[in-house]
């Protein structure tokens, strides 16, 4: 992992104009000292962008990338609360600036990424001085609640099948390719499950000629039937 203080330059401007709406909010010296506080990190494939020791790193822009927000169960078994891909905001990871936020996130990057940390303290400081900031801060913690409580409905409700399947198809959508490089241990992780389970139900697709199963990978043959199963 690398960082380094943001440099001023126009390209980071123009990002987080575009990314915080309420920069066009701040003041000129609350710009000036959030340009002078701002961290450039970058994370590699496979590395721990913030778990539980690290409570809370702050405010995480997603500027080029991929990871995903995770949770953990007493018995070690993940499951995946949702991604965050360019332009993205990670809010769970300041959790200490919200009460009664009492679980632990996970936030893993997939594929290298670099990001913008706005620290905890300058955060807490803004959101204070600005009621564009604290607006800005309830719409994103309302929509990421929106998607942890889509993935609880899943998990809950809906058939293993239907829901690797959905799994398989945005794979599909966010690689722009049929090959997908994954395994299913990391399948199983994303959606909360045992490798066998994961394993026993892809077997079925391959039977059913929707997939075919490589060691590491698997390739999408029909696409349109994996659609057709999760539209019930």
């Amino acid at each position: 992992m690398g960082g380094n203080r943001l440099v001023q330059q126009k390209d980071d401007t123009a990002f987080l104009l575009d990314t915080l709406s309420f920069w066009k909010d701040l003041t000129d010296t609350q710009k000036k000292h959030l340009q002078e506080n701002i961290v450039k990190k970058q994370f590699v494939t496979g590395e721990s962008m913030h778990s539980n020791s690290d409570h809370c790193s702050g405010l995480f822009l997603i500027q080029s990338g991929q990871v995903r927000a995770y949770i953990v169960s007493e018995s070690g078994k993940e499951i995946t609360l949702y991604r965050l891909f360019e332009r993205d905001v990670c809010i769970f990871s300041a959790s200490c600036m919200m009460k009664n936020i009492a679980f632990d996130i996970f936030i893993e990057v997939e594929k290298n990424t670099q990001v913008f940390l706005i620290p905890t303290a300058h955060f807490r400081k803004l959101s204070a001085e600005s009621l564009s900031v604290q607006v800005f801060t309830n719409n994103l913690m309302a929509s990421r609640f929106s998607d942890v409580m889509w993935i609880m409905e899943q998990a809950l409700f809906t058939s293993f099948d239907k829901r690797l399947a959905s799994f398989l198809v945005e794979q599909v959508i966010i690689e722009s390719a049929n090959r997908l490089e994954i395994t299913h241990e990391k399948i199983a992780n994303h959606l909360g499950t045992a490798r066998e389970v994961v394993t026993r139900m892809l077997k079925y697709f391959q039977n059913e000629g929707m997939v075919t199963l490589n060691r590491g990978a698997i390739e999408i043959l029909d696409l349109g039937k994996l659609e057709r199963l999760i539209e019930g």
